[in-house]
């Protein structure tokens, strides 16, 4: 690890890789504290897997885009550090398992050559960028709003603002008002609209899912494409300051909205505008406006025998665009989980024979763009050939589903196994719901929902139930969420906890009763003229502890008797400070700063000064046995424990004052020479500080 070099030519890149395999050097020697560690890795996509040992990596496809070299090159990677297993996530990236931590520097620089990237995959980082799967080319789309989503992941990417908050922060991009991208359970959400001839973003913020779920609020019906990275950057800096950071369970921006108050936050979004760089940030679109590319190679003339199946797969699976002559595939993945053969076969197929483009969806589907007309028997041909043309794409019978108790540290119950076994079941008692766009299934391994069930008209969450001595896995009955458009959702009602073994039973209860009584209403109109209660009744006797049998015992997907076991989750990041690790921490920072000065990059050398003088601050406090949960209340306690007692003199009078020049001041280049000259200073009298505390211990 030591002599570790790269053959990238992007010089940040080579930084970036470099400096993880001395990261994982350290830590393998026992220099880096084991939480510390966790936190570095985990905002490089490399996360914790529920087998000891090994790692799950993350790979970050911004609003799930692909060309086929970059399918391909994902596809080496897996037959060489993981086991030839992809799996689409219901955020649009690749996740790949069983990785060796001491082999992810040269992994990661296998997939750079191909720029693809894991940077901030995972952690408390602003996550992959989601966006509707048809942008660009949805009939009902006022603009493509792809080079809106590009260009704020390439802004956020690396930012200093957004590298160590308190939890993730999640954003995403509809393509219309249908906003299939689900912005209302985002962080920041963004659907298009023109006004008076100017592109723009209808802007929500403060929603999010996972065991307390909130509807975002309205930031603004009207955002001009030009303001919605300087909107961005304001709200994630007072996230990013005034955000929980020690109970995880309160950290996400909604219950700092809900904390602050709408009014009051948006007050504080505000008083950070002097701090960015500018007022307006234009975007450039040229890159996504040309014609569509030709296809490298003629399609073959083919001959469908079986023209039933050809019309039904097309009415099921194949999409109009609003580039006439073109269509969209939808191919249905079981699961979201596909395999290197049939993925590298994908990669020559788009492109030789389409525009060499498809994209990953929310719903851990595929969706192959740009097919001409005249290709679609052909598509189907081939497509047919890799088992890739089931019919019922983004319908009921398309079940979403997270890794569960397969691979993840805090599935408490399989959620793979039992969508599959719902799947089957739709398939061969209720075909007829493979034509149904309205009614979604989604099912979580637990509460953290992942995978999205507490949005869907059916949900189904993972849970233990006692029984006596023995525990038996258990799904909690979730009904009435879904997608109303706009901006606006509804979540699911919690309706009765069941047996997962008897969950099939409950999904025929369901759609049985549905389908007699509903008389052509749809599901959640169904649904809100019965009421919650309607349901628990019919649902109720499937939830009798007392006659369960030995199978029972056993969840879906195992063969052993079931047994309870919940990891540490990594999902936000958790992370154990210790002083002498933010006192390193704070030192790089301001090495950070200095580096950025050097690029000219005055917002991000200020913003790096900030946070040494944040971690330089805590690391004190927490030597004194202070703590405080916020950027805010570090900055406020170190002013009275430190200051107002004189235990520690600074040349200004007050640290707040000191600190908060980030939002005060514009940022320049003199302003950021004096402020990491500021930064250093402070370092070198709390440094001393600490030697003499040590020496009096």
């Amino acid at each position: 690890m030591e002599s570790y070099r790269t053959g990238i030519e992007n010089p940040i890149v080579e930084k970036e890789i470099i400096e993880l395999a001395k990261k994982i050097q350290l830590f393998r020697g026992g220099n880096i504290d084991e939480e510390r560690f966790r936190s570095l890795r985990l905002a490089r996509g490399i996360y914790g897997q529920r087998q000891e040992g090994v790692q799950m990596i993350r790979i970050k496809l911004p609003y799930g885009k692909v060309s086929g070299e970059q399918l391909r090159r994902i596809t080496d990677v897996s037959e060489e550090y993981s086991t030839g297993r992809l799996h689409i996530t219901t955020r649009q990236d690749i996740q790949i398992h069983y990785v060796s931590l001491d082999r992810t520097p040269e992994l990661w620089e296998q997939l750079a050559k191909d720029d693809i990237t894991l940077r901030e995959a995972c952690g408390n980082t602003v996550r992959n960028i989601t966006g509707s799967e048809l942008a660009g080319i949805d009939v009902n789309e006022p603009f493509d709003v792809t080079p809106y989503a590009h260009a704020m992941f390439q802004y956020l990417l690396r930012n200093p603002i957004c590298q160590e908050m308190g939890r993730k922060f999640k954003i995403s991009f509809s393509s219309s008002d249908e906003d299939t991208a689900l912005s209302y359970l985002h962080d920041l959400g963004f659907i298009p609209k023109i006004v008076d001839g100017q592109r723009g973003f209808k802007v929500v913020f403060g929603g999010g899912l996972g065991s307390q779920p909130s509807h975002a609020e309205l930031l603004s019906e009207f955002i001009p494409v030009n303001k919605i990275i300087p909107t961005a950057e304001g709200i994630i800096r007072v996230f990013d300051r005034y955000g929980e950071r020690v109970k995880r369970m309160k950290a996400r921006m909604k219950f700092l909205v809900k904390e602050l108050g709408k009014d009051a936050f948006l007050e504080l979004v505000e008083q950070e505008q002097k701090a960015i760089a500018f007022e307006t940030y234009e975007i450039d679109t040229t890159a996504f406006d040309g014609p569509i590319p030709e296809p490298l190679l003629e399609a073959p003339k083919v001959t469908i025998e079986d023209t039933t199946a050809y019309e039904t797969w097309k009415e099921s699976n194949v999409i109009a665009q609003k580039q006439k002559g073109y269509f969209a595939i939808g191919i249905k993945i079981l699961l979201g989980d596909f395999y290197i053969d049939k993925a590298r076969q994908l990669a020559d197929l788009i492109k030789n024979y389409a525009a060499n483009e498809l994209r990953f969806s929310l719903r851990q589907n595929i969706v192959i763009r740009h097919v001409k007309e005249e290709n679609l028997p052909f598509f189907y041909q081939e497509l047919a050939k890799l088992g890739m043309v089931d019919l019922g794409y983004n319908s009921t019978a398309d079940i979403t589903a997270c890794p569960g108790t397969d691979t993840c540290n805090l599935g408490i119950a399989s959620s793979t196994g039992i969508a599959e076994e719902l799947e089957r079941v739709i398939n061969a008692e209720y075909p007829q719901y493979k034509n149904n766009r309205e009614i979604e299934i989604k099912i979580s391994g637990c509460m953290n929902a992942c995978g999205q069930h507490n949005m869907s008209a059916i949900g189904f969450q993972g849970m233990s139930i006692n029984s006596g001595k023995l525990v038996a896995p258990a799904l909690q009955v979730l009904l009435g969420g879904g997608r109303l458009g706009n901006g606006e959702g509804r979540f699911a009602d919690k309706v009765i906890k069941i047996p997962s073994r008897r969950g099939p039973e409950a999904l025929r209860t369901i759609l049985n009763d549905f389908d007699a009584n509903a008389n052509g209403q749809k599901f959640l109109d169904y649904y809100d003229a019965k009421g919650e209660k309607y349901f628990y009744e019919i649902l109720k006797p499937l939830s009798d502890t007392n006659n369960l049998t030995e199978a029972d015992f056993v969840d879906w997907g195992n063969a052993d008797n079931y047994v309870k076991a919940v990891g540490v989750g990594e999902c936000a990041g958790v992370v154990i400070d210790l002083v002498a690790s933010l006192l390193f921490e704070a030192k790089e920072k301001l090495t950070f700063a200095q580096e950025a000065i050097d690029e000219g990059k005055w917002a991000n050398a200020i913003y790096h000064t900030y946070a040494g003088f944040v971690n330089g601050a805590k690391a004190l406090l927490l030597s004194e046995n202070e703590k405080t949960n916020t950027h805010v209340g570090i900055i406020d306690l170190f002013e009275n424990v430190f200051i107002a007692t004189k235990k520690i003199e600074l040349n200004t009078a007050s640290f707040k004052e000191l600190v908060y020049q980030i939002n005060q001041v514009e940022p320049s280049e003199a302003f950021a020479k004096q402020y990491i000259k500021e930064g250093i200073s402070f370092f070198e009298e709390i440094e001393k500080y600490r030697a003499k505390d040590l020496a009096n211990a």
